[in-house]
């Protein structure tokens, strides 16, 4: 409820009535958008004794906007603004009056390159074609339920309401090191650990403390496009290096420390994204060299290394020997749902100190519940039981979502089966319009919000990251089944 103690100025000596003075009062507070249609106003009994005045004044008051349809009276449910006012727009009642944010700032602030991240806008959404993430209708709730009402007891609410780790709550920490180790064969302490909100929040923090103005950073091309935006927000000069169905072309990177002063290397060695290939066992090899030759400051992308649909799966490059030059950046968020915002940043113990610090300027405490629950996860054994699952059910739809492509979409598309991950990198032959397949699609109410390359630099891809892992076999059929006529449509 607004203070209108403080906003209405009763003039007890003016010749205007009292409850006029209030009536007036609460148009003016509607005719500025502070009182929207359907807003509740106070009682009558409550306004009275805010304001220090006889209850009959208040009525009055209210009779007064009722009966000139400001304010409308609801049978025991007391008094709301109007709901058949427009909606309310400071100009709507004083065209010379500009509310305080519908003008431009006078000062002068940093304005971001637009996101070219097309996606179809279908009003009537029936599928979404996202860019790969998890189907959340796997998770294990009862295990989940336990673990939040066990972090919602008193003592446990009352530990993590005292102070807090610079780097992360200490159990989750814990948990979540053993298990990188056991799945990834990083041997790490829980000093070389901090703990994020998912895994931009770590690709952030880690190149704010390395990237100067000018500075050279080594991408992939095509590259995850928000951390490119990232590094070149710090003001790095990016060099991008083609990637093949081996990964990145490790040669090219090794010309490029030769002719330049590389700053940075961005890499995405398990599942690239946006173009799902995994690295080869040589390439990583000649990589790891290249980085120990070079004492050269790696960011090791490994958003969804548990998704993996074979059993012997290349370990990370942090993993090997790298002398300390490799900064590991993982997330939680592709095994539990985007509504779970768990990443983390894996580095030497001294860059993890300065990480932490970092972090605490723009998140003060972390996600610090959520952290605990998933704890709780590990421990008890369910997130692995999930991961388990999941990459049964995700290679299934993988197969299945690949020969539907093949025998329905194989004239006009290519795309190789990838070996984890929860999305296809689908290409289109240059002749079909891709942008306006997507508006096709959208009309039949189908959305494709996966990452979309086929505009400016991007537009020789002609591609998007078809996710498969959050529909069932039936909307992978409806879904390969509108784009086929679609594209039909088109021709």
């Amino acid at each position: 409820m607004l203070p209108y103690k403080n906003l209405f100025i009763i003039d007890k000596n003016s010749p205007i009535a009292i409850f006029k003075q209030i009536a007036t009062q609460f148009i003016r507070l509607i005719q500025e958008g502070k009182l929207l249609p359907g807003t509740a106003l106070p009682s009558t009994r409550t306004l009275a004794f805010d304001l220090e005045l006889h209850r009959k004044t208040i009525v009055a008051a209210y009779e007064l906007l009722v009966s000139e349809d400001w304010v409308v009276s609801l049978l025991r449910k007391g008094f709301i603004v109007s709901p058949h006012l427009p909606i309310v727009k400071p100009r709507s009642y004083h065209s010379n009056r500009m509310a305080a944010y519908e003008a431009d700032p006078g000062f002068q602030y940093k304005k971001l390159t637009d996101i070219i991240y097309p996606s179809s806008s279908s009003k009537k959404t029936d599928i979404v074609i996202d860019d790969g993430l998890p189907d959340i209708a796997l998770l294990p709730t009862e295990a989940m339920f336990r673990q939040y009402k066990r972090t919602l007891d008193y003592p446990s609410l009352k530990r993590m309401s005292l102070g807090w780790d610079l780097e992360g709550t200490t159990n989750f920490k814990n948990a979540l090191c053993g298990f990188l180790n056991q799945t990834r064969g990083i041997d790490i302490r829980t000093e070389n650990l901090l703990t994020t909100r998912g895994a931009q929040m770590a690709i952030y923090v880690a190149a704010s403390l390395i990237i100067q103005p000018g500075d050279k950073v080594i991408v992939s091309e095509p590259s995850y496009m928000f951390a490119n935006m990232i590094f070149e927000n710090f003001g790095a000069e990016l060099i991008r290096v083609p990637v093949d169905d081996h990964g990145m072309c490790t040669h090219m990177v090794e010309e490029l420390l030769i002719k330049h002063d590389i700053k940075l290397l961005y890499v995405i060695p398990h599942h690239h994204h946006p173009t799902t290939v995994t690295m080869s066992v040589e390439r990583r090899n000649h990589l790891l060299k290249l980085i120990r030759d070079n004492k050269l400051a790696v960011i090791e992308d490994d958003y969804d290394y548990d998704c993996q649909f074979q059993y012997d799966p290349y370990l990370p490059l942090a993993s090997g020997n790298h002398e300390g030059n490799i900064i590991y950046i993982g997330s939680l968020t592709k095994v539990l749902g985007t509504p779970f915002r768990l990443g983390y940043l894996i580095a030497a113990e001294r860059f993890i100190h300065a990480a932490a610090k970092k972090r605490l300027l723009i998140d003060l405490r972390g996600d610090v519940f959520t952290e605990q629950v998933v704890s709780g996860l590990i421990e008890s054994g369910d997130l692995t039981r999930l991961i388990q699952k999941a990459n049964r059910l995700y290679r299934q739809r993988c197969h299945f979502l690949a020969d539907l492509l093949t025998s329905q979409l194989g004239e006009v598309t290519e795309f190789k089966r990838p070996n984890g991950g929860m999305a296809v990198w689908l290409r289109f032959h240059p002749n079909v319009q891709l942008t306006k397949i997507i508006e096709k699609t959208s009309s039949k109410g189908l959305k494709i919000s996966g990452s979309v390359y086929n505009q400016g630099s991007h537009a020789q891809y002609n591609a998007f990251r078809f996710g498969f892992a959050s529909l069932h076999e039936e909307q992978l059929e409806k879904a390969v089944d509108i784009l086929r006529t679609s594209i039909n449509k088109l021709k």
